[in-house]
């Protein structure tokens, strides 16, 4: 007897120490193939640096189709390994069908889905949104990833795929300090305010922004130079007006000292207001004396035009109903639409980038590597300037084998330790520790400067990369988002971008058609599996006792 107890005793000492164990220690073994429950290092990073109660609530709790319901739990189960990894980590799913009006005015706004069932469909009103605090700060982060162009089963792929960055994002903007200073350089020419306004909104959460005027480099060209090397990157937005050999070889002196640099230029004089207005226009080349200065880095951006058949669409004016002016949409081969190579974090996993009145970019050999970013696709062209470009060109097909010169650089990434466009060159004027051949940095050149150009509405800066006519979402603001992350060296939060989920989805036709067919499996197979036991169990049994 006492043997007896023993044992049990035993027993319930082992289950208490290994129920003691199971909380203390919590494993968790991915078996998937795409690792999609392992947290990246650098997600890992961000959640570690919370030092301070972090609430997150998210709007999804309620009836979902099943489709939508898998968004629901992976986010559930991503909030509990970052609550695993961090114990500041507190979340919450709150239904919004009673508070809907209030997340509307806090700018949460509402997403309309069409959902099949039975053959049916019908719409589904649901707030695909978290909303996170931490110390008196809010974030908002959208769980339902917006691509007008693809399917509704590929935008909750592309949703589930992007969770990991979403919140890592969003935490990393509450928790970090701002220690990189960017500069927006001003004084030739470049975009206005009001038309990168969306962009530089973006990049104020992360870094310090300030604009540089070049202008005072006439009289003081050493204050400018070492006011200028106090910045970590130069943004060049589409200037229009030449550089002096003095603002050059700042520019220079900046990449020398580590400085990165980022150009959007246009090579080609081309703008869309005058084509609308008369129906054609003149396009010449662009004269900012930089040639000799990307030539010594190793790209020459051509004074050329991309005409490419995957291209996006303009608003032109087909009629009037009333005193209304009816407009319909017209692919316009000179916006070419360019999906990326997948061949770098930059790009990885971005939408298609919408240029134009692009021009192409040779690549030339030195000791810089250098990585195509964009380019066209097989079906496009080059087209010399001057030339005039026409809007009857829509209403003729294209003939395909025309565009034959295609996949020609359009952005292009050089890294390396650079050699000064002044070497071995009478300098514009006196710098201290002028540097010939530079420390490694990095610099991203893209052929259109209207690539970062937001859209007006009402006078207004509307959102980078959204279409205010057709609504497409376009992937410029992620990939220059990508690209100044990278070129800042903060390039954790790409690579959990570029982290790649594939889910499987049902085929809802074929589900809807064999519906039957399975219901009567799952009801007669149990039902078979249940009676052979049976029978099996009773024949043994008298078999035994007989």
């Amino acid at each position: 007897m006492k043997n007896k107890y023993s044992k049990i005793i035993a027993i319930l000492i082992g289950l208490f120490v290994l129920n003691t164990i199971s909380y203390k220690v919590y494993k968790r073994f991915d078996l998937t193939k795409d690792k999609r429950y392992t947290l990246s290092e650098a997600a890992k990073k961000v959640i570690k640096n919370v030092d301070d109660l972090i609430q997150i609530k998210v709007y999804l709790k309620g009836n979902f189709p099943a489709e939508f319901k898998r968004l629901q739990i992976e986010t559930k189960l991503h909030l509990e390994e970052l609550k695993n990894i961090n114990n500041h980590v507190q979340f919450k799913f709150v239904n919004p069908s009673k508070i809907a009006k209030q997340l509307i005015d806090n700018g949460l706004e509402p997403s309309r889905l069409q959902i099949q069932e039975n053959g049916k469909y019908s719409e589904v009103v649901i707030f695909p949104w978290a909303v996170i605090s931490y110390k008196n700060k809010v974030e908002k982060v959208s769980l339902l990833k917006d691509i007008v162009s693809n399917s509704q089963d590929e935008q909750l792929e592309s949703s589930i795929q992007n969770l990991e960055y979403a919140f890592a994002d969003a935490i990393h903007k509450l928790t970090s300090k701002k220690n990189k200073k960017i500069a927006v350089i001003k004084g030739n020419g470049e975009l206005n305010d009001i038309y990168i306004a969306d962009f530089l909104k973006t990049l104020n959460a992360y870094y310090h922004l300030a604009p540089f005027t070049l202008d005072s480099i006439a009289k003081s060209p050493q204050k400018t130079l070492a006011e200028l090397t106090d910045f970590d990157l130069a943004i060049i937005a589409k200037p229009t007006e030449r550089f002096s050999e003095k603002e050059k070889y700042a520019l220079d002196q900046f990449v020398m000292k580590g400085g990165k640099t980022l150009w959007l230029v246009d090579h080609v004089h081309a703008e869309i207001d005058s084509l609308l207005q008369t129906g054609e226009a003149v396009t010449f080349p662009r004269d900012l004396n930089l040639t000799d200065f990307f030539f010594n880095y190793g790209v020459r951006i051509n004074h050329d035009l991309i005409a490419d058949l995957y291209s996006a669409r303009i608003p032109l004016a087909t009629g009037n109903i009333g005193k209304k002016t009816q407009y319909d949409y017209f692919f316009w081969e000179y916006y070419p639409l360019v999906n990326s190579k997948n061949n770098h974090p930059i790009n990885n996993n971005i939408e298609a980038v919408r240029l134009k009145f692009a021009n192409s970019i040779d690549t030339l050999k030195n000791n810089i590597q250098k990585t195509v970013l964009l380019q066209s696709s097989p079906l496009s062209k080059t087209m010399g300037t001057p030339t005039i470009v026409t809007l009857k060109n829509i209403a003729q097909k294209p003939d395909p084998t025309q565009y034959n010169n295609g996949n020609k650089p359009l952005a292009v990434l050089l890294e390396g330790a650079f050699k000064s466009a002044y070497n071995g060159r009478v300098k514009p004027f006196k710098v201290f520790n002028n540097k010939e051949t530079g420390i490694p940095s990095k610099m991203v050149v893209i052929s259109d400067g209207d690539v970062i150009a937001n859209e007006l509405g009402n006078g207004k800066p509307l959102e980078l990369g959204i279409d205010k006519w057709t609504r497409q979402r376009f992937g410029n603001k992620e990939f220059l988002l990508n690209t100044v992350n990278y070129l800042l060296d903060d390039t954790g939060l790409i690579n959990i971008r570029a982290k790649t989920v594939k889910i499987n989805f049902l085929n809802k036709q074929k589900a809807f058609e064999e519906a039957h067919k399975w219901q009567l499996i799952n009801i007669v197979f149990p039902l078979i599996v249940l009676g052979v036991f049976g029978g099996l169990f009773s024949y043994f049994r008298k078999k035994k006792y007989q």
